[in-house]
């Protein structure tokens, strides 16, 4: 397939990197590529950021059939843009996408657009420190129908957001409520996919733990309501006594890329790792007994989020005592230094643009 870039007339003006937020300000192209039986995937092309039209019968507005990723692309200090990781993200895109009935990409033709799109936007990349272009690609059912089956049509786009700090906290302890009155997924399902309507399934329980002052929910399995899962926009670790402790990817729980960064690099440096079943009653138990050192989140968006604050029931839990603890501090520096260039990648993670 041929990429074709389209230019826009009109370039929008950047905005001030201190006080950037999160996924409300996008550059001036995207990527669009489109799929048909008849063609499969094809028309590829970078090209003005714009609206996608839409028949109001489009499959994915009634049935939800759509997969998504986020990855970030990172300025250092000598001014080149790299990526973390992202054939890992096209790689999971594609799995997502099995669960869903949507036909693959191209891993590496993907990636290759990707990179040229952020070429063409690489003064979108901001310098600030812990600011980044963030990164959505997208697959969306487009057969403008109304009935149940997979869609004989997509459409897969690449949009851009120049992003600071996910949560109003920054790199400080947040507090997370664990709720056993509402499920987001069970094992079977599409728990392990990155699909609209896992996040759907999270929003009333998010809006609950708002109104109590809780930043994110953690999520227990949807069988026995025992097991912890993960929190709405993170992967979760424990650290008890001396062990790394993260929940086993069971078929309902995302299977994180900067999981597996974390996972990696702990036990690079000889911290023992276990991914395992583990209840909350356990988790509390090891807080009463001064076991549980700390709790954090990992995710592309916030990198590593410090727990400093859990509620179970009436049971209010202040992790260590309430402030970073040094294993989530050690992690986020580390990742931090490997995607802005300012450490040693032993694992070959960055990918230059």
């Amino acid at each position: 397939m041929q990429l074709t870039i389209t230019k826009t007339d009109t370039l929008k003006p950047k905005p001030d990197e201190s006080s950037l937020g999160f996924g409300t300000i996008f550059t001036d192209h995207m990527f669009n590529m489109d799929y048909s039986l008849e063609k499969g995937w094809h028309n590829p092309r970078i090209e003005p950021y714009a609206s996608i039209d839409m028949d109001p019968s489009t499959m994915v507005l009634h049935y939800g059939q759509g997969v998504f990723e986020g990855l970030k692309a990172y300025r250092t200090a000598s001014g080149d843009v790299q990526l973390f990781r992202p054939a890992e993200n096209f790689k999971r895109i594609n799995r997502s996408s099995k669960l869903i009935c949507i036909p693959e990409i191209d891993e590496s033709f993907a990636l290759d657009a990707l990179k040229q799109l952020i070429a063409l936007e690489k003064d979108w990349v901001p310098s600030a420190p812990e600011t980044s272009l963030y990164i959505r690609p997208t697959i969306i059912a487009t057969d403008p129908f109304l009935g149940v089956r997979a869609s004989h049509t997509y459409r897969f786009f690449i949009i851009l957001s120049p992003v600071g700090a996910y949560y109003p906290e920054g790199f400080n302890p947040v507090k997370i409520w664990v709720t056993r009155e509402h499920v987001r997924a069970v094992r079977g399902g599409v728990g392990e996919a990155k699909t609209p309507g896992n996040y759907a399934a999270s929003l009333y329980a998010g809006e609950r733990a708002h109104k109590e002052g809780y930043t994110q929910v953690l999520w227990l399995d949807g069988v026995e309501q025992q097991y912890i899962e993960e929190v709405g926009a993170m992967n979760i670790f424990f650290i008890i006594d001396d062990e790394l402790i993260t929940p086993m990817l069971s078929g309902s729980i995302l299977p994180g890329i900067t999981r597996d960064s974390v996972i990696a690099l702990g036990k690079s440096w000889d911290i023992k790792v276990a991914e395992r079943k583990i209840s909350i009653d356990e988790v509390v138990a090891a807080h009463d007994s001064g076991k549980l050192k700390e709790i954090f989140g990992s995710g592309t968006a916030a990198v590593i989020s410090p727990v400093g604050e859990l509620k179970y029931g009436d049971k209010v839990l202040t992790i260590g005592d309430g402030n970073v603890g040094p294993i989530a501090s050690k992690l986020f520096n580390a990742i931090q230094d490997i995607q802005y260039g300012k450490g040693q990648d032993p694992f070959g993670w960055i990918e230059p643009v």
